[in-house]
This record gives structure tokens, C-alpha cells and sequence, in this order.
């Protein structure tokens, strides 16, 4: 029968270090002795010394320091490896694409390594190819999806999915902007958007008002209406005026529950000050031609008797006439605001040159029976209204015809120093009339009170007539001069960028208005995870904050898009030791908002959801130290990853950001500056989640229970 001599050394160890504590603890008695009794036990073992020599005791004591060296030695290796070995066979259990295990301490230690790595490699295989699997047999509903979130992301409506709990789980570009433009938040400090994946709508409609709708909606499927929803316009507190429209989302089946519901939202502010606007001029328009048409009246009724003075006739006709020349001009005035307003009801948009001409030479041929000709001498994207475009060529058009038999009707579109030259060219050399520009336009589906000029000026350019002789014949063009359309480029996207993530369908499973947030699983609350850059480390002595960064992970998804990230004025010096490290200069905080208003703007990005840091006791002293002067209090259950990874790596030897990062096999980017720190914290959280959950460490409160032993979170600033 063999033995392990490494196994044999372990087992001697706990007699060498017998030995040494009995060697030690007699050295110390020896010292506490009085002068008699030492001379005593000197007159006893004197003879031993004596018989033995001083280099029985000196070797003596060399073997006591070897024991030490040896117990330190075999802890380090046959305690503290088994250990780390055990955290990196863990982290591997939990991720298969984690660093492999470093083989150290024995031999069987080694050969246990080597054989988790063979299976954790062998996990990685097999991963891959149930991936594989999983991506054929689901690439026709994944399709479907995104088919559907580009759809939806591109529609110029407002679009918002909810689910029964008002939580956010679907929207597009459209509805995004539209709630930064109602955004109250102070300064307009970047990130405080009221709308995001998990977030509640009723941030932006009420709830009331939500709830009311959607119990109309029911009773409409109760009667049986094919397509019910709901319409309704609410005023919000930041001064907009917005009209919702509310449909549900059904479960498969006739007889499903509604799991959901859909927003349309629409600014109507803008629409209802023109339409007040006007109801006031015709209003006041009214009241007056009603007072002037009562004197006009009177004066003819005077004007009626036939023995009245010339002198009397003259004043009563004096009066018909101020007031028709008054009247006449309050109707011009308000034709004037009328027109205006037709000429900016219809926003410019981005077309292609190509299909401007197209569809400009198809309504030319429709409206004259002329074929046109066409030229284009550049691909070219154009900022255009589109309908008063095509009106305004099409009444050009008609123009040129008139008197010619083949006025060899072409159109061209050219670059021009940054611009475009639209040309409408025809044969002939005939006066087309000089009115041509500003007579309002007519057409086959009816007269429009915008005239060429007034097309011209809504595009803010020109147009003109010239006149060209080619050979012997004349012919002449009508040119507009029309803006580019700007940040339009045929560049594919880079391979790195992605559509944002707009839509999460699994939230429609997350109807939480019920459940306390310390019993529920960590995989399904919501988290802002946050960063801060400081002018230095002492938040009680006057340091500042520079800079936030925040990412939220919702669903157990890491939200690239919606991130916060705002440089904050300190009105104080950066030191330049701070400056080494995080680059912040004071020219770039110079004009940002202060503390006061980025502080609210934070505050409302991460509402409802768990705060989430590393060493976040540091960040949260600073924001403690504002709720005075900001009013702004974090009252959320806060999460720390280096509590969390010293309860899942105890025997870890270091716990910092990249340390961490590193045994997770998180890559580390964007280091000291604040967004950059909160992308890696909240990738190395997610990391962490599956290995707190083989520790039976599954919801919130049980997080936060065990992070309270932490030996970190004795730590306080």
C-alpha cells in the first residue's frame, strides 16, 4: 500500500506546530520568571545544556522555524487552493465561457483542475451546439420579432406597449423623443428620460386617467365591438397637451383576458394653439364685421330718405366706406395668418432625388397628358414637402403648356454648392405671364391657397424663370433651388453598433405592482447600476461630483441604450492628480448643469428600480450629503458588487473592479470615467447573479442579508 508523501506531510504538520507553540509559550514563560526562580531552572537544566551542548538546543530551534515554514506552506497549499479552487469551479458551473481554473497545490489538486477544465470545455461544446439548435428551430419566431421591433421602431407614430401594470415593455424612436420634448426635468440635464424598457407610463398619463380608459375598452369587448379602444387628451405638467389613444393587447383566443394595452401619443400643442388661434381671429373677425355691417346698414338706411342734405349723404357714404375698408382689411389680415399656417402645416421630410423627379413627372402627365422627360445627374437625398412640391411642378407645368402643342416637357435635378437645382424645362420662348409666382395654385383635385413663391419660401429657397436658346430653339426652364437633407449617408452601420433595445416581450410576465421587492427573485426587479467622478475622496470636506454615469438592467438584460451620462459643474477646482485619472478637465464641466439640477435629473432615471454600485458606500455618501441643499433623497434598496463577490469569492486575494472583471471574465473598457465603470459593474453583476444562486442567495432580501456579513461592508466614508 503507497501514500501520498505530500498526504504523509500533512499529517505530521499538526505535530510540528505542537511542537513550535510549546517551544514558543516556554521561551515566553522563561521571560516572565524572577531572578531566583530563573537562577533555580538555570541550576536544573544547566547540567542538560551542559551534557548536550548549545548545538542541541540551537538545532532545536531550527526545526521549530521549519515547522512554521512548512504549516505555512502546506495551508497555502492544501487549504487555501482546495478553496480557490472550489470558487473557480463554481464560477465555471455557472459560466461556461468563464477563464479556465488555475491548476496550483498538489498533485491532486492539479489533476482536479485539469479535469474541470476538460469538462467545463466539453460544457462549452455541448452549449454550442444546443445554441445551435435552439437558433434553427427558433430563427423563423426570432425574425418575426424583430421584424416586428423594426417595424414598430420606424412608424412616425408614438407608439408604447404596456402591460397591465403600466410597465413598459415595447417602444419606438418616435415615442422616445416625443417624452424628452415633455421631460420636466430641470435644465434639460441629458438622461432624464420619463420612458424606458420596465418603466412606468404612468410617469408620463396618469393613472387615472390609464385606468379609466382601459375599464371603457373592457366594456366594449363585452358588447362585442370587433376593434375596441379608447380616446382621450390629458394635459401634462410641464405644459403639453397630449392625445392618447389606448387599445388592448389580447391573449391568443376569442375569449383571452387582455394582457396589456397599446398607446398611440400624439403633441397636439402646437395644433391646438393654431386651431385657438384661429377660433380667436374668427371670433373677433366676427364680432367686428358684425358691428361694421350694423353701421354699414344704418348709413344705407339714412341714405334712403330722399330729402337728406348733401353734406349728411356724404358723411353717411363716408361711413359705408370706412367700414367695408376696414372690413376689408381684418379679411386680408386673416387670410394672411391663414395661408401662413397652411405653409408650415406640413413638415419637411428626407426623399430621394430620384423618386422626387419620378413622382413629380408622373402627376405632370396625369394633370397635362404631356410625357416628361427626366434627368438625374446624382443620387441625392432632399429635404422636401413632398405634396406642395409636386402641386407647385404640376402647376408650372400647366403653365408651359398653355398655347404650345409640344412644349417638350423635362425635368432636372442637379448638386449645386450644397444644394439642389430642381429644373421644369420646356420648349417656346412665350411670356408665361408675370404672375406666375404668386397667383395662388390650381390643379385637378381642386385650387390650393399657397402659391409657387410661397413653396419656394417654405423650402428656403428660390425660384425663377430663365430663358436659353439651344441652336435655333428657344426653349426656357422654371428652377427651384431645394435644401439636402442633412445626416443622410449611404455608409453601412458599423459592425459594433446595434439597434437600440426598444422591447422586451417578457415583461409582459412582469406584473409586480403586488409583490414586495425583498422577496422577489433577482433576475426580475429592475436596476440602475451608477458610477460617480469626484474632484477627490473627502465628500464631508468639500469635495465634489464631476460626473454620473448610470446603466439600467432590466428583465436580466443589460440596457445599452438607455444609459445616463452627465458631466456636472463642481463651481470649485479639479485638482490635476484627479485629472490623471479620470481626464475630466475644468473646461469640460464649465456650463454643464450643477448638482442641483443633475442630481433630480439621476433621481428620476433610476426611480422604481434597485441602486446598484461597486464600493457604492463611496457614491452613496456624496448623494447623502445633497439631500439637503437638492431635496432629492435615494430611499431604494442599494446592492454593492464588492460585497456580492466577496460572498461568492471569499478567499479572493484581491476584490477590486478589475480584479473581479477579470476572474468573470468580463472584459473592462471605458475605466474612471463614470459610464464606463457602471457598463463594467453591471456586466460583472449579471456575472454574479447565477453563482449568489448556487448559494441559495435568490432574492433581494437575501442579498442584501448576506451582504451585511461581508467583512467590506464594515467599511464606512
Amino acid at each position: 500500500m503507497s501514500f501520498d508523501r505530500s498526504l504523509i506531510a500533512a499529517m505530521l504538520a499538526p505535530g510540528l506546530a505542537l511542537a513550535l507553540w510549546l517551544a514558543l509559550g516556554a521561551a515566553g514563560f522563561y521571560a516572565t520568571l524572577d531572578g531566583s526562580t530563573a537562577a533555580a531552572l538555570a541550576a536544573v537544566l544547566g547540567p542538560l545544556v551542559e551534557t548536550h551542548g548549545m548545538l542541541a538546543l540551537f538545532w532545536w530551534l531550527a526545526a521549530a522555524a521549519g515547522a512554521a515554514w512548512a504549516v505555512q506552506k502546506l495551508h497555502a497549499r492544501y487549504v487555501a487552493a482546495p478553496a480557490r479552487l472550489a470558487e473557480g469551479a463554481r464560477v465555471l458551473v455557472s459560466d461556461a465561457g468563464a477563464p479556465p481554473v488555475a491548476a496550483a497545490g498538489g498533485s491532486s489538486s492539479r489533476a482536479l483542475a485539469d479535469a474541470l477544465n476538460a469538462l467545463a470545455q466539453e460544457r462549452r461544446t455541448l452549449k454550442g451546439e444546443m445554441a445551435r439548435l435552439v437558433e434553427d428551430a427558433s430563427r423563423a419566431v426570432a425574425q418575426q420579432r424583430d421584424q416586428l421591433g423594426a417595424l414598430v421602431a420606424e412608424l412616425q407614430q408614438s407608439v408604447v406597449v404596456c402591460n397591465l401594470d403600466g410597465r413598459i415593455l415595447l417602444y419606438n424612436a418616435r415615442a422616445r423623443a416625443l417624452c424628452r420634448r415633455i421631460s420636466r426635468s430641470p435644465g434639460g440635464a441629458a438622461g432624464a428620460e420619463l420612458i424606458g424598457l420596465g418603466r412606468s407610463i404612468h410617469k408620463v398619463v396618469d393613472e387615472a386617467l390609464i385606468a379609466h380608459a382601459r375599464e371603457n375598452v373592457e366594456r366594449r369587448i363585452v358588447r362585442g365591438e370587433p376593434a375596441p379602444a379608447a380616446r382621450f387628451v390629458t394635459h401634462t405638467p410641464s405644459g403639453h397637451l397630449l392625445r392618447v389613444s389606448l387599445a388592448p393587447v389580447r391573449g391568443a383566443g376569442e375569449d383571452a383576458p387582455s394582457t396589456g394595452f397599446v398607446l398611440l401619443l400624439d403633441d397636439i400643442t402646437d395644433e391646438y394653439e393654431a386651431e385657438a388661434r384661429t377660433d380667436r381671429q374668427w371670433l373677433a373677425l366676427t364680432e367686428t364685421s358684425r358691428s361694421g355691417l350694423a353701421s354699414i346698414q344704418a348709413a344705407l338706411d339714412m341714405l334712403d330718405y330722399p330729402d337728406l342734405d348733401a353734406a349728411e349723404r356724404e358723411r353717411f357714404h363716408a361711413v359705408v366706406r370706412e367700414e367695408v375698408t376696414a372690413m376689408g382689411t381684418r379679411i386680408t389680415a386673416f387670410a394672411a395668418d391663414a395661408a401662413a399656417a397652411i405653409k408650415t402645416r406640413w413638415p419637411l421630410q428626407d426623399m430621394l432625388g430620384a423618386d422626387l423627379v419620378a413622382a413629380a413627372a408622373r402627376r405632370i402627365a396625369q394633370e397635362t397628358g404631356q410625357e416628361v422627360a427626366t434627368t438625374v445627374d446624382a443620387d441625392m437625398w432632399l429635404s422636401v414637402d413632398s405634396f406642395a412640391l409636386l402641386a407647385a411642378l404640376a402647376f408650372l407645368a400647366r403653365r408651359a403648356s398653355e398655347g404650345r402643342e409640344a412644349p417638350a416637357l423635362e425635368l432636372r435635378l442637379s448638386p449645386t454648392a450644397g444644394r439642389a437645382h430642381l429644373d421644369l424645362a420646356f420648349a417656346g420662348g412665350a411670356a408665361i405671364g408675370a404672375d406666375w409666382q404668386s397667383s395662388p395654385m390650381g390643379g385637378a383635385d381642386g385650387g390650393s391657397p399657397l402659391s409657387v413663391r410661397d413653396v419656394a419660401e417654405r423650402h428656403g429657397g428660390e425660384v425663377w424663370l430663365e430663358h436659353t436658346r439651344a441652336g435655333a430653339a428657344p426653349r426656357a426652364l422654371f428652377r427651384f433651388l431645394l435644401p439636402l437633407a442633412t445626416g443622410v449617408t449611404d455608409a453601412p452601420p458599423h459592425p459594433s453598433e446595434s439597434r437600440p433595445e426598444f422591447y422586451d416581450f417578457d415583461l409582459f410576465a412582469a406584473a409586480d405592482g403586488h409583490h414586495e421587492r425583498d422577496h422577489r427573485p433577482l433576475e426580475e426587479l429592475s436596476f440602475t447600476v451608477f458610477d460617480t467622478e469626484t474632484t477627490g475622496l473627502d465628500p464631508a470636506g468639500g469635495d465634489e461630483i464631476i460626473q454620473i454615469g448610470a446603466i439600467r438592467i432590466v428583465n436580466g438584460k443589460l440596457l445599452r441604450a438607455e444609459c445616463f451620462d452627465q458631466l456636472v459643474d463642481p463651481h470649485r477646482s479639479i485638482p490635476e492628480a484627479g485629472i490623471a485619472i479620470h481626464g475630466i478637465r475644468p473646461d469640460m464641466v464649465r456650463g454643464q448643469p450643477a448638482i442641483a439640477e443633475a442630481l433630480p435629473a439621476f433621481h428620476a432615471f433610476a426611480s422604481d428600480t434597485v441602486l446598484v454600485g461597486h464600493n457604492v458606500a463611496f457614491d452613496l455618501r456624496f448623494l447623502k450629503l445633497k439631500e439637503k441643499a437638492t431635496g432629492v433623497i435615494f430611499d431604494q434598496p442599494v446592492l454593492d458588487t464588492l460585497l456580492l463577490a466577496s460572498i461568492v469569492h471569499p478567499h479572493a486575494e484581491a476584490q477590486s473592479l478589475e480584479a473581479i472583471a477579470a476572474r468573470l471574465g468580463v472584459t473592462v473598457s471605458g475605466r474612471h470615467t463614470a459610464l464606463g465603470d457602471a457598463r463594467v459593474s453591471a456586466e460583472v453583476f449579471l456575472k454574479l447573479l447565477p453563482l449568489l444562486r448556487q448559494q441559495g442567495i435568490g432574492t433581494l432580501g437575501e442579498a442584501r442579508a448576506a451582504s451585511e456579513d461581508s467583512y467590506y461592508a464594515r467599511l464606512k466614508y
